[in-house]
């Protein structure tokens, strides 16, 4: 597992094999079983994560009592709730393992000392960061001018195993349709 994580960190920074197996050494692996609910939603987030293994999925549950998925992070992707900056710092999401996953647990109280610890992990952070945050907008501006079959159709090029890693209704969720909206248009598809 830990050359999972040194492979993907030399993407994003020329430290020294080193230095990034010292890192890859100080991150705690941890096992969670399916169902597991990692942050709550209104829950302060303390920890952040990077799949080695498994499915991860973020969502909210709205007034009316209606669960809504925002997303699925699969392997070598990082989970984060960035709300530093809101008032209360509590998070809009929930984020649970939709399968037994093996993931780094970070642990936010102490970024701070692992950046002063590890010189470099800060601006490789940075740069894994903005990554995920030009695809987050790339994807959310593609999602607003699809239709709901183009959605589906992108996922499946762009994800094709989440389909079968999921609940139907969590990803129609996702896709912003109804289940059986989905279901129409596999049957158109096939």
């Amino acid at each position: 597992m830990k050359d999972i994580i040194i492979q993907y960190m030399k993407k994003f920074t020329d430290l020294s094999d080193a230095e990034l197996e010292k890192i890859a050494g100080s991150l705690p692996i941890t096992t969670f079983e399916k169902g597991r609910i990692l942050l709550h939603q209104g829950e302060v987030p303390d920890k952040c994560y990077f799949i080695l293994k498994g499915c991860v999925r973020q969502y909210a549950v709205d007034e009316n009592g209606k669960e809504i998925t925002y997303n699925f992070f699969t392997e070598q992707q990082s989970v984060t709730i960035f709300n530093k900056n809101s008032n209360d710092k509590a998070s809009n999401y929930s984020i649970c393992c939709i399968e037994d996953c093996v993931l780094v647990e970070g642990d936010l109280s102490i970024e701070q000392d692992m950046y002063e610890l590890y010189p470099g992990l800060e601006k490789m952070t940075r740069k894994i960061i903005v990554e995920n945050i030009s695809e987050m907008h790339y994807d959310f501006a593609a999602f607003m001018v699809s239709t709901p079959q183009e959605r589906y159709e992108a996922l499946l090029k762009k994800r094709p195993g989440l389909v079968h890693r999921v609940a139907q209704h969590q990803l129609a969720s996702y896709l912003g349709i109804t289940p059986e909206s989905l279901s129409r248009i596999k049957k158109r598809l096939e």
